[in-house]
């Protein structure tokens, strides 16, 4: 792997860098009050309309959209400058579209999908979700219960899906369901597209999470859709959802490099200058065992997040560095935030700072996307029969 950013690369990164430093960070005054009322960390519509004016004219739209379709088709690795800029604020903002729910259709979508879905989904026109999770079947999708059967032209699905995010302001949700029980994950479960309005597709209700975000359970009651909404081959949808989910864990590792790197910032910045019985904190060893310990795991993390996306654009299948990076990210963002919590003192307590809803955003994070433990068991398993075959 050759460490050298290309150039356009490094010029995207300053671009994105800036960005963040000049459109977002500014922004997080009013999302940490917004979150603070009780209202949920989120931009509003007269935020977001400026926001996206400076994406278009910095070309920062589309990024890892296909040229064909209007984007500039930027690789995994150049992906992971901009998700770790992103990740240094609070601010929630995602430059459009979503990546991973993008990279799924790309693999799935026949051309008539396509023209009506994927295309104005990837020019950022409209929003999707994403139903995986259920009640009873979260990070196991051996267990999903939600059955789609087929009749005539049509198919009926009935079930819930749960923790689904952007629901409302979604103009489809791409939904998993079993249609050969037999077969499970090994090639029973298919991926539909489900439009907003469809009769039987219910927003039971809103579900408040930490970190000020909303996620929805969702009630499938007898609802019907052609199969011209089937997403990919018939049982064949496990593939490209875990496609789907090695993207956005990649992210996530990206995203945990710029909360990590912002934390330590502040920890710095305020050992620097905070004075306890007659000594700067920044020249006491535990605060500087903190601060080497981040660096050298900031390190690390960036390296693993760097070369699993240099795989992937090789084409190598990276599922087991992508579960490396989501627990070693996370739980590296969460050590560093704390800490920066911690040095800070009563006012690292406050709502004031960006630190308290940094820790709350990625101790979700832990969950989502897989919770840790199932990914070192994923990792345990792919590594064991490794050292038992030399």
């Amino acid at each position: 792997m050759d460490f050298r950013i290309e150039e356009e690369h490094r010029l995207l990164k300053e671009t994105v860098d800036r960005f963040v430093d000049d459109y977002l960070i500014p922004l997080e005054p009013a999302v940490l009050a917004r979150e603070t009322r009780g209202e949920g960390a989120h931009l509003t519509a007269e935020e977001l309309a400026p926001l996206h004016d400076a994406c278009r004219e910095l070309g920062l739209w589309g990024l890892d959209v296909p040229e064909a379709v209007g984007g500039a088709e930027l690789p995994a690795l150049a992906m992971t400058y901009v998700n770790e800029a992103v990740g240094r604020t609070v601010t929630p903002f995602t430059f459009p579209p979503d990546s991973p729910n993008l990279h799924m259709l790309l693999t799935t979508a026949n051309e008539a999908q396509k023209r009506t879905y994927l295309e104005p989904y990837a020019r950022g026109e409209i929003v999707s979700a994403i139903g995986i999770s259920e009640p009873g079947a979260g990070a196991d999708p051996a267990h999903m219960a939600t059955r789609a059967v087929r009749e005539g032209d049509d198919w009926i699905i009935n079930g819930r899906k749960i923790w689904v995010s952007r629901v409302p302001e979604s103009a489809f949700t791409i939904l998993m369901a079993v249609t050969d029980p037999e077969k499970g994950s090994r090639g029973g479960i298919t991926a539909f597209i489900v439009e907003k309005d469809t009769p039987g597709f219910i927003i039971e209700r809103e579900i408040a999470m930490i970190g000020g975000a909303r996620t929805y359970e969702l009630v499938l009651e007898d609802m019907r859709i052609p199969d011209a909404q089937r997403l990919g081959n018939e049982g064949e949808g496990f593939a490209p959802m875990q496609l789907r989910l090695t993207v956005r864990r990649l992210q996530m590792g990206a995203w945990c490099i710029g909360m990590a790197e912002r934390a330590l910032q502040i920890l710095c910045r305020h050992a620097d200058t905070r004075v306890t019985f007659g000594e700067r904190l920044a020249d006491r060893q535990s605060i500087q065992w903190w601060v080497a310990d981040a660096a050298t795991r900031i390190h690390a993390l960036r390296l693993m997040v760097q070369e699993a996306a240099w795989k992937q654009d090789l084409g190598v299948d990276v599922r087991t560095e992508a579960s490396m990076v989501k627990v070693f990210g996370t739980e590296l963002a969460s050590d560093v935030i704390d800490q920066g919590m911690q040095a800070l003192g009563a006012f690292g307590m406050t709502k004031e700072t960006p630190l308290q809803l940094m820790a709350r955003e990625v101790r979700t994070m832990r969950i989502y996307e897989g919770p840790s433990e199932v990914h070192r068991w994923v990792v345990a398993r792919r590594t064991i029969p490794k050292y038992l075959s030399s």
